[in-house]
């Protein structure tokens, strides 16, 4: 906990950690929080992306760059400890679709995290989004192969329809 403590301290506003148990909890409620308060600035788009815990800091400035690079918002929570990252994109709810600029963010954050060793996502699964992301990083052979397999357990396409696999 102390060494991701230093590691995110100098990409932060603020790193806290506890030991006391209601600290904790109460370090967890404004995680919890964090969420709603990004719908309040406008339609959150949650991504999640794992690196080596090793190169979370450099994956956290990189998210920064390309959110200002491509004048996206982006705000990364994060579970450290297994790194973990949930940077989410922030667009304008009235907008009809994601503009350019976002799904541009988007792809290259997820290049990001297969260019530093680490995965597509952490815990969500490959949704929609990250579909066309996919073959980048199981590489050919193994993406045929889960297409065989679904196709195996599902020759009818009735289970998640419309989807990649």
């Amino acid at each position: 906990m102390q060494a991701v403590a230093r590691l995110l301290a100098p990409l932060a506003t603020t790193v806290e950690t506890a030991a006391d148990p209601a600290e904790a909890d109460a370090l967890l409620a404004a995680r919890r929080l964090a969420l709603p308060a990004l719908e309040r600035l406008g339609r959150p788009l949650i991504e999640d992306i794992a690196v080596p815990r090793s190169r979370l800091a450099e994956a956290a400035r990189e998210i920064r760059a390309i959110s200002a690079r491509h004048d996206v918002p982006v705000f990364t929570i994060a579970h450290a400890a297994d790194g973990n990252l949930h940077p989410i994109i922030v667009v304008d709810p009235s907008l009809p679709g994601l503009p350019d600029a976002a799904w541009e963010a988007a792809g290259e954050i997820f290049a990001l995290a297969l260019r530093l060793g680490g995965t597509l996502t952490g815990e969500h699964g490959v949704g929609i989004l990250k579909r066309q992301w996919v073959a980048d990083e199981l590489g050919p052979t193994a993406h045929a192969l889960q297409r065989r397999l679904k196709e195996a357990f599902d020759p009818h396409g009735i289970l998640n329809p419309g989807k990649s696999l």
